[in-house]
């Protein structure tokens, strides 16, 4: 049988870790093919939690508990990373909550889709079939849908409808790969980290819905401020998406101050200068694309494969203008022309920019 590890952080658990460990075991009665063990990694409880696990571990010799300091939700998956794959040789690691508010019941749904080939499951709030507690606040309830909005776009990786759910099946391989890149992450940003590495990684991604339940006893260690600072700051960091809109910006400037200078000091025709202009904003949007946006998966290769990719950035560009040009001359024949810069700002955020995208990594950008 492969092994599975469920590592359970925990700090002041002690009402829910003994029910939630004995939930969890009594998944092993359900398969012959999985090797069940859990592993609780206690940040120092100041309360029976490690009283609660010593006196269990009597009763389960699959069940290990790794005492750490206080450090974050972070550091303690790293410390049970690290301890599963080394001590346990684990094939399959599990992410979850002590708190109940996670089913226990769903850990034979995440293994089905890695016998099926998934390397990352999510247990998803998001997508059909889940759900979140409906004596959420609506404070809550904002927080978490649109912080896992700002992060699906702010990647533009759509299909992934749960970026921040904490209840997740991973193989060993991701893990071990991932290590060195997610050490570097604390908090609740670490899950965000961790997803996105697995992604450039080209691991496959699956979800199953899960029924999320608010804790009943203990104290939810969620701290709202610092929880939406760090996914901005990781989103913005990170993403090639806002790179790539931040690089298409600084290309509007070039082109508008070049088409000034040429039009209106050195008094160039104005075909020509729009010409000029244009061309030195897309090569400037193509250096910083290739050795910023996509760095992960920049073109390193001979003269000629640039001046290739060059040529397709070029075509992918005109595309744009064209898009752009045609939109604006049909929204002004059929709504008038006094609106027409918005209808520039709505082509360019609602059809530019995600066709743009999605060419340049299709046809220049690919993965590698």
């Amino acid at each position: 049988m492969r092994r599975v590890t469920i590592i359970l952080p925990t700090y002041n658990e002690g009402d829910n870790i003994s029910p939630l460990i004995k939930a969890l075991f009594a998944q092993q009665t359900k398969t012959n093919t999985w090797d069940i063990h859990i592993l609780v990694v206690d940040s120092k409880s100041q309360d029976q939690t490690i009283k609660e696990v010593r006196d269990l571990q009597k009763q389960y010799n699959q069940l290990h508990l790794l005492l750490v300091e206080k450090e974050g939700l972070g550091k303690a998956y790293m410390h049970g990373f690290s301890y599963a794959l080394e001590k346990l040789n684990s094939y399959v690691i599990f992410e979850m909550d002590a708190d109940l508010s996670h089913n226990p019941e769903d850990v034979l749904k995440f293994l089905g889709k890695i016998e099926k080939g998934a390397d990352f499951v999510i247990g998803s709030r998001y997508t059909n079939g889940g759900s979140i507690p409906d004596n959420w606040g609506i404070h809550r309830k904002i927080q978490s849908i649109m912080g896992n909005l700002v992060i699906r776009f702010g990647f533009m990786k759509l299909r992934i409808t749960d970026w921040t759910s904490g209840y997740r099946a991973i193989k060993s391989w991701v893990v071990k790969n991932a290590f060195d890149h997610i050490k570097n992450y604390s908090g609740y940003v670490f899950q965000i980290a961790f997803l996105n590495y697995a992604i450039k990684n080209k691991a496959r991604i699956e979800e199953i819905p899960i029924h999320f339940k608010d804790r009943v006893a203990g104290k939810s260690k969620i701290n709202s401020i610092q929880y939406i600072f760090q996914i901005l700051l990781y989103v913005f960091m990170n993403s090639s998406f806002i790179k790539f809109v931040i690089v298409g910006l600084i290309g509007f400037a070039i082109d508008f101050g070049v088409s000034y200078l040429l039009i209106e000091k050195a008094r160039t025709i104005v075909w020509t200068a729009t010409l000029i202009s244009t061309e030195i904003a897309i090569v400037s949007n193509f250096l910083l694309n290739n050795f910023w946006s996509f760095a992960h998966k920049k073109i390193e290769s001979t003269k000629k494969d640039y001046a290739f990719s060059f040529f397709k950035f070029n075509l992918v560009s005109s595309g744009s203008i064209l898009i752009q040009t045609v939109g604006i001359q049909l929204l002004v024949n059929i709504l008038g022309k006094q609106w027409w810069y918005l209808y520039k700002v709505l082509i360019i955020f609602l059809v530019i920019i995600p066709y743009s995208y999605i060419l340049y990594n299709k046809f220049i950008w690919k993965e590698k």
